[in-house]
């Protein structure tokens, strides 16, 4: 076991711009049912980044405040479509599906390195609830398609 933290700063990264995304998703959708599983949304990564942060001062020497660019260029990106279609919300939907991959992505990737302990169980846990919210938002993907 390593006592060198590795690629933890780039987990957070996605889940700030995870965050950021969905605030945003929550200004352009009207379904109280869709706002409230937004906002479900940004509570738990809020409370991820919480619990991996003490691992990415570790690992970088600070606090980890940045977001990732893919998920900036998707909401921007989406907010373009979003206007140009008859269907903002399931637009959203779609994309906010793709920000849950990519947080998996990023924790896989975390996962796939040698972690300490203590780190790799922060990391196993906030994978675990990472399914679950990927699970929840490809559940709403389909079933508004």
């Amino acid at each position: 076991m390593s006592n060198q933290v590795k690629k933890v700063a780039d987990v957070i990264k996605v889940l700030q711009g995870g965050i950021e995304f969905y605030q945003e998703a929550i200004k352009k959708v009207d379904t109280q049912s869709f706002i409230g599983i937004f906002q479900r949304m940004i509570s738990e990564k809020q409370e991820a980044i919480n619990s991996l942060q003490p691992f990415a001062i570790n690992e970088q020497g600070e606090k980890e405040d940045d977001t990732h660019w893919m998920i900036d260029s998707r909401k921007m990106y989406t907010s373009l479509i979003s206007k140009m279609s008859s269907d903002a919300e399931h637009t959203y939907i779609d994309q906010l599906e793709e920000v849950e991959d990519k947080v998996l992505e990023s924790l896989d990737d975390a996962l796939s390195e040698e972690q300490p302990e203590g780190c790799l169980s922060a990391l196993r846990q906030v994978r675990i609830k990472a399914q679950k919210m990927h699970d929840e938002m490809k559940d709403l993907q389909e079933a508004t398609e």
